[in-house]
């Protein structure tokens, strides 16, 4: 072993240099950060801004005429990838005439813990019935209120919501 030669001791203070400089460059971004002035949004009173392509609560929407445009293909249920919609078609009847098609969707559910909310039910669905909204707050305190019925995805009926605003609907006391 004596054979061997020892390292020099400059490179040993050259990389002690290099450290050095590496930990005040570090130090020197924190500073700049900690300098720059923080943002603060207080949330429940004011909501920071989404995107157009945001994908949040989904939406079963309706006709201008008040029809429902899910027909029950059940294609949005194929095309999920961890199976969260389930969907039973039923068929229309002249005097229970429920979306334009032969069918309707009879049972319409969600489960919302189990969505990814990838949006391929919207993508797949062939006259847009289902949309995926901007809201975004879908806190609750039991997992049986995470499975959204077809009431409650349903848009209201547009018919009503008119006579509501033009005051020509039924009165309420």
């Amino acid at each position: 072993m004596p054979d061997e030669p020892r390292p020099p001791r400059q490179t040993a203070q050259l990389s002690f240099g290099k450290e050095l400089l590496g930990l005040a460059k570090g130090l020197g971004a924190t500073l700049s950060e900690a300098m720059t002035p923080s943002i603060t949004v207080q949330y429940p009173e004011d909501k920071s801004p989404r995107s157009e392509r945001y994908r949040g609560r989904h939406y079963l929407r309706r006709y201008d005429n008040g029809l429902e445009r899910c027909i029950g293909c059940e294609l949005c249920a194929a095309a999920c990838p961890v199976g969260c919609i389930l969907v039973i078609a039923s068929e229309n009847t002249p005097e229970h005439r429920v979306s334009p098609g032969e069918r309707h969707a009879k049972v319409y559910e969600i489960n919302m813990l189990r969505c990814i909310f990838c949006g391929y039910c919207e993508d797949a669905c062939p006259v847009q019935a289902i949309v995926l909204g901007p809201e975004y707050e879908l806190a609750d305190d039991s997992r049986e209120k995470f499975i959204y019925t077809k009431s409650m995805l349903l848009e209201p009926d547009p018919r009503v919501v008119d006579r509501e605003v033009n005051g020509t609907g039924p009165k309420t006391t």
